[in-house]
């Protein structure tokens, strides 16, 4: 027999002290999380907070002519829908399931009430949140200032960090629309990392064949990221 989904594969869910865990335990319920299941639309609150275990979220920022282009990615570090704990109930991006895989959902009620506590929950959810602000920040600084081959290292780099091997199951079109770009731009891209001996790339799947020479070819942008959400979520929470 199957063993059931672990919540604590997600690593927010895995930070709880034991006294906040018996208490969530009850409330989490496992989802299958399909590639392209869209969790929140542009201007609607959301009824539940999603936390990944297997799969990856991209938030969209969605222009009025259809445009898109990934503000940041989440994954089994964190959790969907910071706005029903921040007070603002709705933000202007789209939550869209990148990659598919497995999480788990609380309704956003109870998610509001562990906040309200103010005790090591609140604590935790901040310091995310400023890691995802973070996130957000360098990803619209590289995206001005960066190339393109650049761009499409971090997105690799940030996805596997978020993943439990070195495969993705990604079209082109949809990196296109994560990153903001045209459809050639990326298919050149991914050509020159694939000649490089970075990666493979066939029929929508990517595999990373050399991820220390991704790291050498990507920007600062990549670091940045990883060291902020590293030193924010290993801190002791405060009690």
């Amino acid at each position: 027999m199957d063993s059931p989904p672990d919540p604590r594969k997600n690593l927010l869910l895995a930070a709880l002290p034991a006294e906040e865990w018996a208490r969530w335990q009850p409330e989490l319920e496992p989802v299958t999380m399909p590639l392209g299941q869209v969790l929140s639309e542009s201007g609607r609150a959301m009824t539940h907070v999603y936390f990944p275990t297997t799969c990856i979220v991209s938030l969209l920022y969605v222009m009025e002519d259809g445009a898109s282009a990934e503000i940041a990615v989440i994954g089994n570090e964190g959790l969907v829908g910071i706005s029903l704990f921040m007070g603002g109930e709705t933000t202007p991006s789209r939550c869209v399931v990148q990659s598919a895989g497995e999480g788990f959902r609380m309704s956003g009620q109870a998610l509001k009430q562990e906040f309200s506590r103010s005790g090591p929950v609140m604590h935790l959810l901040l310091r995310y949140t400023q890691a995802l602000i973070t996130q957000m920040v360098q990803t619209a600084a590289c995206n001005r200032h960066h190339s393109l081959d650049q761009q499409l290292c971090r997105w690799l780099l940030l996805s596997l960090d978020r993943l439990a091997g070195n495969d993705l199951v990604m079209t082109q079109e949809l990196i296109a629309n994560m990153l903001g770009v045209r459809r050639e731009g990326v298919t050149g891209a991914a050509l020159d990392l694939q000649r490089a001996g970075l990666i493979r790339y066939h029929r929508g799947r990517i595999t990373v064949l050399d991820r220390p020479g991704l790291e050498q070819r990507t920007c600062e942008c990549y670091a940045v990221v990883r060291r902020e959400y590293e030193r924010l979520l290993s801190a002791p929470l405060v009690p």
